[in-house]
C-alpha cells in the first residue's frame, strides 16, 4: 500500500480550503498511484474567531468537506484518511476535532474524536486554548484498511505515548497523525516526538501538518509543516519540503513484523498486561 501525507496552509475559507486538499490528493494519486492519503487537522478550516469556527462546524455527513472526501475515495478508489474536521456536536455547546476515514467505495470506515486538546501557554507567551472551543473524545479508534490496522491520534496527542501504546494494543501497524503544529513548538519536538513514537510502537507513523500563517482572532500564527512517514525503525523516510505539497511512501508490513520480531517490545508489554 502507497501512503502519501498532504501539506496545505489552510485558510479561513472552505471552498478554498477543499479545492486546495483536492488537488493535491488527485496529484498524489495520478503522479505517485498512491492508495491511501491523509489530510492535515482541520484541513477544511483554520483561524478566525470562535464563532468562525462553530459557523464551519459540521454535522458529519451533511456537510462540504465530508462529502469531498467521500467522493474523492469513492471516485479514485483509495483510502481517504481526512485529516479532521470541526464536528457540530448535539450534546453540548462545542464542538469535537474529529477524524473520519473513508474506504474505497466512500463508506465511512472509522471516526475518531481528538482525545488530549492543546490547553498550553507556548514559549512566546501566547496562550491556546483549545477546549474552549472543542469538547474532548473518549475512545480509541483504529479501522481496517485493507488488511492493514490502521491507529488515529490527531496533533496534541503525539506528546501522549499511552494512546499510541493503546493503539498497538488493538492490532495498529500504522499510526495517523494530523496536526497543525505551532511553528515554535514544531522546529524542536515534532520530528524528536514523531521519530519516538515510531520507535516505542514499531509502527509506521504519517504525520499530516499544515504550513504557513493564518489568522487566529486577529494574530499571526504560523504552522510548522515538515509532514513526513517514520518507519518502524524511527527512520524519516519521507518528508514534505516547505509549502504545500505531499509526500510519499510504501508501507512494507514485513517491516514491522521484522523490527517486531528482532525488538519485541509489543510482546514484553502484552505479557505484563496478562
Amino acid at each position: 500500500m502507497r501512503l502519501a501525507t498532504i501539506q496545505m496552509n489552510s485558510v479561513g475559507d472552505v471552498a478554498e480550503n477543499l479545492h486546495t486538499a483536492y488537488d493535491l490528493m488527485l496529484r498524489a494519486v495520478e503522479y505517485e498511484g498512491v492508495d491511501w492519503l491523509l489530510l492535515p487537522e482541520h484541513f477544511h478550516w483554520a483561524g478566525g474567531t470562535i464563532e468562525d469556527r462553530h459557523r464551519a462546524a459540521e454535522i458529519l455527513g451533511q456537510g462540504p468537506a465530508y462529502a469531498m472526501c467521500a467522493e474523492f475515495a469513492a471516485k479514485h478508489k483509495v483510502i481517504v484518511h481526512a485529516g479532521s474536521i470541526f464536528e457540530r456536536a448535539t450534546d453540548e455547546p462545542r464542538i469535537y476535532n474529529t477524524t473520519v476515514a473513508f474506504d474505497r467505495n466512500g463508506a465511512e470506515l472509522a471516526r475518531y474524536r481528538k482525545i488530549h486538546l492543546f490547553d498550553i501557554d507556548g514559549p512566546d507567551g501566547r496562550s491556546y486554548r483549545e477546549s474552549d472551543t472543542v469538547a474532548p473524545g473518549n475512545e480509541v479508534v483504529t479501522y481496517d484498511a485493507n488488511g492493514i490496522t490502521v491507529g488515529c491520534s490527531i496533533c496534541y496527542d503525539l506528546r501522549f505515548p499511552l494512546l499510541f501504546q493503546q493503539l498497538v494494543a488493538k492490532g495498529a501497524q500504522i499510526i495517523a497523525i494530523p496536526a497543525a503544529f505551532t511553528l515554535q513548538t514544531g522546529k524542536d519536538h515534532w520530528e524528536p516526538l514523531i521519530r519516538a513514537r515510531a520507535i516505542e510502537t514499531q509502527t509506521y507513523v504519517v504525520a499530516s501538518g499544515s504550513c504557513g500563517v493564518v489568522d487566529y482572532e486577529g494574530q499571526a500564527h504560523w504552522t510548522y509543516g515538515h509532514s513526513m512517514i517514520v518507519d518502524p525503525w524511527g527512520h524519516v523516510v519521507a518528508m514534505c519540503s516547505d509549502g504545500r505539497g505531499y509526500a510519499v511512501h510504501v508501507f512494507e508490513p514485513d517491516r514491522v513484523a521484522k523490527v517486531r520480531h528482532d525488538i519485541p517490545v509489543s510482546a514484553y508489554v502484552a505479557r505484563s498486561r496478562s
